[in-house]
């Protein structure tokens, strides 16, 4: 059995802007807690390889999904399939979920404009 502490993860920034703690990192998907500050936007982009699933939990905002765009809130999951260019824009409490990517997230996945 494999477990991680959330208090042990350092966060850190990936090349979107968002702020993730990666809970669990396997080489078949990973598991991050991302944050989006009120008001802040991560920079649009997409993944060839990886599909996601937000899960928001707290707060919420605008996600954009190839040109779909969305007001999303805590209690909301949304899929974005791979090669689907997405961005989503912090609402006035900012927003933070859970983000499943599969493959993993890899930064060399991450394809902007």
């Amino acid at each position: 059995m494999e477990i991680t502490s959330y208090h042990e993860l350092e966060p850190f920034t990936t090349k979107d802007g968002s702020t993730i703690r990666e809970l669990m990192h396997t080489p078949s998907q990973s598991l991050a807690e991302a944050v989006v500050a009120p008001g802040q936007a991560t920079e649009r982009h997409y993944h060839v390889r990886s599909e996601e699933l937000y899960a928001f939990v707290d707060g919420g905002g605008e996600l954009e999904v190839d040109g779909e765009v969305r007001r999303v809130a805590a209690g909301d999951t949304v899929r974005i399939p791979s090669g689907a260019w997405h961005t989503l824009t912090g609402g006035p409490e900012g927003a933070r979920f859970l983000c499943c990517c599969a493959p993993p997230y890899a930064h060399d996945d991450t394809f902007f404009a």
